[in-house]
């Protein structure tokens, strides 16, 4: 029993060995394409941008696959080793001449050579394999370690450990191993994700005998299909308020007849010819007719489709702060002491850190004192418009520490021979702060609604959801940046004349807005299972 249960909390340390390897290559991977590769910044910067969206939107294919055919641990297996196999082609062009280009003598590009098609082959297969292997493990190892816990609360705690082990391996990845490949090796810092990928695939694995597996239940997606086809071809059909005339058969998770979406229920509406003759009770015309329980999981994810799409517009701000804050930290003076100086890339760590610290404070004391002052733990809707309140906060900060900044750069910098003001960069301190703080409120609380939410089939696909969030914000907030460059004057290539003020302002706003739209959607939403699981959890 003990055993069993150390096991099951070792896979947020299958988390954090992962997180650790796919951080490891990604986060220093635009300074790795320009230096070892010969690539200019923008094809850098383009290959980047594929990585961070594809990463953020495989999972959801990860999700599907061990819903639909293979289950949680047949998936985390076999991606964690296309994760690790695509690791060692990366950390191989960085120790083996032959598969890499020479350098560029002395950085002009009409002395750089170009790489050759095999040693663009062998980096472009590492990188794919990484990136189809970070994201398919992601979030299918959270379904997987909340799928061994029954209590609500240890699954609530779980998702916070997970969340900590992921934001934990960002930080160690972009500071500690970003070094090691800037100052000391290349192959070295890969060699490193290597090794915490292999290490973290063995620890999944020697758990095997302990876990709980789940079995796929066949695609719920055709299930989705046949739902909307057969409530199409029974459109002409009168609705029966009679339970008896719905097909429902006995099942675990049966549920009667629901009267939201009623239109639906055609497609559960037994008809002549619909089930077969041969006394089994089976469904004998698939697209004409679904059990009463396929009906009603179709709603659960038609009524939770306002609430999902609010988080977009809750993404999106974060997705384009995080860009622009760097290019603030490139134009602020970021030494600590006289010695100590924070790389660029690195500043976003302190975001990683503030939701990491919060995440364990939320965990051990900010739920316990809620729950002691109103006498139940607070439910995900609750955590999550927290994270809409801190993430305004944030974007609204970050407006007036940069006013601040330009006033600054005006009255020091008129004539342009300092291109960086001399505002410290540790200014960015308490707009990265909210953010991160206000991911450990939103992030693990969609990560809980959904999945306890969904219906059970598609419990991968509910923990998955947040990566496709993040996805479409990373693509939405690159065209938002796009369109506001072609019709305004806020963001030249020099930030020191332009008002990125202004920027942070709009995004300001959008989140006034959004939150307002997410509590339209949270009052008229009605909880499935959440209500149900908190009552006997206080009980």
């Amino acid at each position: 029993m003990f055993i069993s249960l150390l096991i099951k909390w070792k896979i947020p340390g299958a988390v954090l060995g992962l997180g650790l390897a796919g951080t490891g290559w990604t986060a220093n991977l635009i300074i790795y394409l320009i230096q070892q590769f010969n690539l200019n910044a923008i094809n850098a910067a383009q290959v980047s941008n594929i990585v961070n969206g594809g990463s953020s939107l495989f999972p959801i294919v990860g999700a599907i696959i061990a819903d639909s055919f293979l289950g949680c641990f047949s998936v985390i297996s076999f991606f964690s080793s296309i994760s690790l196999l695509g690791t060692v082609f990366i950390a191989l062009t960085a120790t083996l001449n032959s598969l890499r280009p020479t350098h560029c003598n002395g950085g002009l590009g009409s002395f750089c050579k170009d790489p050759s098609w095999v040693q663009f082959l062998v980096l472009y297969a590492g990188i794919a394999l990484a990136s189809m292997g970070l994201g398919g493990t992601r979030f299918t190892l959270v379904t997987m370690g909340a799928n061994q816990f029954d209590n609500p609360q240890h699954k609530g705690i779980f998702f916070n450990w997970c969340f900590f082990s992921q934001y934990a391996a960002y930080a160690v990845g972009a500071t500690v191993l970003v070094y090691i490949e800037d100052n000391l090796s290349w192959g070295l810092g890969f060699g490193l994700s290597v090794a915490a990928n292999l290490l973290a695939l063995l620890i999944f694995l020697l758990g095997n005998r302990f876990y709980l597996h789940d079995k796929p239940q066949g695609s719920p997606f055709l299930d989705i299909v046949r739902v909307m086809v057969a409530a199409f071809r029974k459109r002409n059909f009168s609705l029966s308020p009679m339970a008896d005339d719905y097909y429902n058969p006995i099942t675990v998770e049966g549920a009667p007849p629901n009267k939201a979406f009623r239109f639906l229920n055609r497609a559960s509406l037994k008809a002549e010819g619909d089930i077969k003759t041969d006394g089994s009770g089976t469904i004998a015309k698939p697209w004409r007719l679904c059990s009463v329980q396929q009906v009603e999981d179709l709603k659960t994810l038609v009524r939770i489709l306002p609430l999902w799409s609010s988080s977009i517009f809750l993404a999106t701000p974060i997705a384009i702060h995080s860009s622009l804050t760097v290019l603030q930290a490139l134009n602020m003076d970021r030494h600590l002491g006289q010695h100590l100086k924070i790389p660029t890339g690195s500043i976003l760590v302190i975001e990683i850190v503030a939701c990491a610290i919060f995440l364990t404070l939320i965990d051990r004391f900010l739920w316990l004192t809620w729950q002691n002052l109103t006498g139940k733990p607070p439910s995900p809707l609750q955590r999550i418009g927290v994270g809409h309140v801190l993430n305004v906060l944030a974007m609204a900060v970050s407006a007036f520490v940069e006013s601040k900044r330009l006033k600054m750069v005006h009255h020091h910098d008129r004539d342009q021979s300092q291109p960086r003001s001399s505002m410290l960069a540790l200014w960015l301190v308490p707009q990265l702060s909210l953010v991160g703080i206000g991911e450990a409120f939103h992030y693990p609380g969609q990560v809980s609604l959904y999945y306890q939410e969904f219906p059970a089939s598609l419990r991968s696909t509910a923990t998955a959801m947040i990566a496709l969030i993040i996805g479409i914000a990373f693509y939405l907030g690159t065209a938002i940046i796009d369109f506001v460059r072609r019709v305004t004057s806020w963001l030249p290539d020099n930030i020191n004349n332009g008002r990125l003020d202004n920027v942070y302002w709009m995004l300001t706003v959008v989140g006034v807005l959004n939150f307002g739209y997410y509590l339209a959607c949270s009052r008229s939403y009605k909880y499935q299972n959440v209500g149900k699981q908190v009552d006997a959890d206080t009980n």
